[in-house]
């Protein structure tokens, strides 16, 4: 019993190590960027020794790969939390709304975004893995316009609700490049809802 117990407590030191690294190694990597980046300047940031990182962590790749799978998991869940909010018929405005509120986190994370998608660009086995996290947000997207299909016609233009999602992650990522240079969050986020009010209406907010 007592054995079980010093590993329920080791357990859980080692997840609290791994969770202070993984937000240390945020603030390092939204500062700095990925590849200026060194293990010691994240053992520093987190107040922990190189041990202590390598007891988490093979190499800083494997850490960084793990901060954007916890960000992008956490948005995904988020998205999908907002969108499942109204009933079978969907409120496009009140939808959009909620998603660009979320979708929007902050400069940093989107900094370290932009780096994660420049260092898979440059390597496909890095790209699975972020292509995988695009597709997981926009299934969310287009599983909930599809719940609705029968009530809240979409403009044909879009094609069917897979088509309507691809649209609407790829506005958020256009919206994201300006808001990367200009730091005008507030700005973004209006200009990111007018944009799928357009896409996902007939420009008045209406359903098309």
């Amino acid at each position: 019993m007592a054995v079980e117990g010093t590993t329920g407590r080791v357990t859980r030191r080692r997840l609290r190590t791994r969770a202070r690294l993984l937000d240390a190694a945020f603030a390092v990597f939204a500062a700095k960027g990925f590849g200026r980046v060194s293990i010691e300047e994240v053992c520093e940031a987190a107040g922990y020794s190189r041990g202590a990182f390598y007891s988490n962590f093979a190499t800083l790749d494997e850490l960084f790969f793990a901060l954007y799978r916890q960000r992008a998991d956490l948005i995904a869940e988020q998205v999908a939390g907002a969108l499942a909010v109204d009933g079978t018929d969907l409120d496009v405005p009140a939808s959009v709304d909620r998603v660009t509120g979320i979708l929007l986190l902050d400069v940093d994370w989107l900094l370290v975004k932009t780096d994660f998608l420049v260092h898979a660009a440059r390597d496909p086995a890095v790209a699975r893995s972020l292509l995988e996290h695009r597709e997981r947000l926009r299934r969310a997207i287009a599983g909930r316009l599809a719940r609705a299909a029968g009530h809240t016609r979409l403009p044909a233009v879009l094609g069917d609700a897979d088509g309507a999602a691809h649209a609407v992650v790829a506005a958020y990522d256009g919206v994201t490049v300006q808001l990367l240079l200009d730091k005008d969050v507030e700005h973004a986020r209006a200009w990111l809802k007018q944009l799928l009010t357009a896409l996902l209406t007939d420009g008045s907010g209406t359903p098309g």
